[in-house]
């Protein structure tokens, strides 16, 4: 998949340092994964939701999410937001 954009997930971990590994992480499964379906993702990221046209995964232990438009056809992650927990929970990412 190509993940569009790492410099989101970068801007994020600055901000969260504790973030950084987890996400980096995710981004090395990612980039090297063809997945065609959310049960493609969640052989990988079993707690991957689809929520809407979003797929939000669960990032350092339940700390974080990260939401991303997965466009399966053309192989592509577009990175929608990166938040906290309580960003989250907040709901003003929709």
């Amino acid at each position: 998949m190509r993940v569009i954009s790492r410099r989101r997930l970068r801007e994020f971990w600055e901000r969260h340092p504790q973030s950084e590994t987890a996400l980096v992480a995710w981004y090395q499964i990612a980039k090297r994964r063809r997945w065609n379906s959310i049960g493609d993702v969640r052989r990988d990221f079993p707690h991957a939701d689809a929520v809407g046209p979003w797929t939000v995964f669960n990032i350092g232990g339940n700390d974080f999410r990260l939401v991303v438009d997965m466009v399966y056809r053309g192989q592509a992650v577009y990175v929608k937001a990166v938040m906290t927990h309580a960003e989250y929970d907040k709901g003003k990412w929709k």
